[in-house]
């Protein structure tokens, strides 16, 4: 299995390459991150075990700030490759690491298939795909209403889904020098269920992720309709 690959293509992102495996500069950065930051937060994580240790996860989590990566990548063992805002990837040196650390461009606000085609090549080198249903930042406000990709891609291979619910990042650097507590929690593997709709199988991971959250962080799942399933 191929660590990089490169396509040729008329998108301008397939003439570059993005990795496949954990690179020697993501062990740096994040053990860095884990010696810098420790005066500034301290990590919690549960559920870890939930996570399978190896083949393709789609893994989903609550939105709150651009800093729930950190976390995410410092106190999960499996290298996370997600999605990162197209903006993000302008800059040549940013766009380098960012590849490094398994992200890849996203023309948000429109539909991206080059996108949704190397998260799935992502899943197919199996790796962890790390989505963010809601699409954007709730900052602390609430879960907003999820978006159909990870359910979709879900329904298409059968790779099951862990939610994990993220709390704390809205708060990072704005009570220093206390440092600030980063909790997440990790739920079970959800898979799709036979004849499952999209917009099904987004409600159940949608209430998963809001089960992991304090309720006031639900957001818009805070109540379940009346004869709702999940198990």
């Amino acid at each position: 299995m191929t660590a990089e690959i490169t396509t040729a293509s008329t998108d301008p992102r397939d003439r570059k390459r993005f990795v496949f495996h954990r690179t020697p500069f993501r062990r740096v950065l994040v053990g860095t991150l884990r010696l810098a930051l420790r005066a500034v937060i301290k990590i919690e994580i549960e559920g870890l075990e939930n996570l399978p240790p190896e083949g393709p996860v789609i893994l989903v989590s609550n939105h709150l700030t651009n800093y729930d990566v950190f976390p995410m990548q410092m106190q999960i063992q499996r290298p996370l490759f997600f999605m990162a805002k197209a903006e993000l990837h302008r800059n040549p040196i940013m766009d380098a690491a960012l590849r490094s650390l398994g992200a890849f461009p996203v023309y948000r606000g429109q539909s991206d298939e080059w996108a949704i085609r190397h998260a799935y090549k992502v899943l197919e080198h199996g790796q962890v795909l790390a989505l963010f249903p809601e699409g954007t930042r709730s900052k602390g406000v609430g879960l907003r209403s999820g978006k159909t990709g990870a359910a979709r891609m879900a329904l298409q291979t059968n790779y099951p889904i862990v939610p994990l619910g993220v709390t704390g990042t809205h708060q990072m650097f704005k009570h220093f020098p206390r440092r600030t507590l980063i909790h997440m929690r990790m739920g079970v593997p959800i898979y799709p269920r036979a004849g499952e709709s999209t917009l099904g199988l987004t409600d159940r991971l949608m209430f998963a992720i809001a089960d992991l959250l304090p309720a006031d962080l639900r957001g818009v799942y805070a109540h379940r309709p009346v004869g709702f399933m999940d198990e």
